[in-house]
């Protein structure tokens, strides 16, 4: 295992991580790699990679669930940034 493996490819590693309702957001640049890892750490959760490079982890639910950082892009009004 190596510091960048930790730093990076674990979600419990993660510099910053809110709980956004009932949704665990950990901030950073993911991948599938990432996805897996959150599949395996959080069983029966449903985690997601969202619009930021950032990772979600929603309650167990059906389907795929939408990632709330998309969501809040989606209801942004035009014209704002």
């Amino acid at each position: 295992m190596t510091v960048e493996a930790l730093l990076t490819r674990r979600p419990t590693a993660t510099q910053k991580v809110e709980l956004i309702h009932g949704v665990l957001v950990f901030t950073g640049d993911f991948d599938e790699r990432d996805l897996e890892t959150a599949r395996r750490t959080y069983p029966g959760r449903r985690p997601v990679l969202n619009a930021d490079g950032g990772l979600e982890v929603h309650p167990a639910g059906r389907g795929a669930p939408t990632p709330l950082v998309n969501r809040a892009a989606e209801l942004e009004p035009e014209g704002r940034a």
